[in-house]
Order: C-alpha cells, then sequence, then structure tokens
C-alpha cells in the first residue's frame, strides 16, 4: 500500500499533462476531506444523547481526529427538531490525516462494501468537489459491530483545486479512486 501523497507527487507531470497545464502550482490537489455523520431521525437523535456521543466517539476513530457535534440551526416540526438541538457528528480532515484516511477508504473500507462495482462518475459538484455516501459505517475497520448500538451512514466530501469535474475525475483516478467503468 502506497502512500497517496507520493503517489500524488510522483504522478504530478501525467496530471499536468491529462489537464493540459504547464506549470505545476496550477495543477488540481486535495484539499480537504470533511466526514459528516448525519443521525437525524434515528429514533430521535436529539433526544438521545448516548447515540450522539457514540457517532462522534466513532467517527473519531473512523478519522483518527477529534470529531465533533452538530447541533440543528432551526427548529423543524415536522421532524420534531428544536433549534440547538444535537442531530450529528462532523469532521474536517486536511494534510497527512486527509491522505490516510483516503488511503484507509480505498484500501480498505471500499473493497468491504457489498457488491461493490466503483464509485459513481457523476457525484461531482461542478467545482471540481466529489460527494461519496456509505451506508454503513461498519466498512471501517476501527468500528466493532457488537459495540455499535446502530449502523450510521455517512457523507464523504473530497474537495480538490480543480476548476473543473473533468480535471477532479482525472486527478482521482491517478490516486486510484476506483470509479465504475464507462
Amino acid at each position: 500500500m502506497d502512500n497517496l501523497k507520493t503517489l500524488y507527487n510522483n504522478s504530478l507531470e501525467d496530471i499536468l499533462s491529462s489537464v493540459n497545464l504547464s506549470n505545476k502550482m496550477q495543477a488540481p490537489k486535495l484539499v480537504k476531506v470533511s466526514i459528516n455523520m448525519g443521525l437525524g431521525k434515528m429514533s430521535d437523535a436529539g433526544k438521545d444523547g448516548k447515540l450522539i456521543e457514540e457517532a462522534v466517539e466513532e467517527l473519531s476513530k473512523i478519522a483518527n481526529q477529534r470529531a465533533v457535534a452538530t447541533k440543528a440551526k432551526k427548529s423543524e416540526a415536522g421532524f420534531k427538531l428544536r433549534e440547538g438541538s444535537s442531530i450529528g457528528a462532523r469532521v474536517t480532515l486536511r494534510g497527512n490525516k486527509m491522505f490516510e484516511f483516503l488511503m484507509k477508504l480505498l484500501h480498505l473500507a471500499l473493497p468491504r462494501v457489498r457488491d461493490f462495482r466503483g464509485i459513481s462518475r457523476k457525484a461531482f459538484d461542478k467545482r471540481g468537489n466529489y460527494n461519496l455516501g456509505i451506508q454503513d459505517h461498519l466498512v471501517f475497520p476501527e468500528i466493532d459491530p457488537t459495540k455499535t448500538s446502530k449502523t450510521k451512514g455517512m457523507n464523504i466530501t473530497i474537495v480538490t483545486t480543480a476548476q473543473s469535474d473533468d480535471d477532479a475525475l482525472i486527478l482521482m483516478e491517478k490516486l486510484g479512486f476506483p470509479f465504475k467503468k464507462r
């Protein structure tokens, strides 16, 4: 398992030629990875403080960095949600921790997803950022299935400096992201 940062540095010239740039300072780079675990309506997460604490602890283990609880910005009667109540957990990774997490995601977690055939090429946001949803957090090796009360999903957002989705796709393919075949 090669380090993702080293792989990026080694494939920089190839990335530059693929996106038709000459200056290596213009090359698309990974900026940060944001991981959000929204619990929303899961057994009224706002009322169940243990579920929020469990989500924060599990997300901290997965990311290898302390996660924080997210709070509702507005009250919503339809969801039985009050302003300020905890509804999930989030963490933002940069630098080496970001690369460590992406290595874990690519080489340990995604291969453990049942019937995995690759990630979608259509999950870009028109600005070069990529969103990936995982339905079950138990694919990460840090999580013990016997100690978790519920399976939780998560959203992983990978932010890049790419100017277009095509440039970001090239960057992520060179880094070994397993996209579905066309």
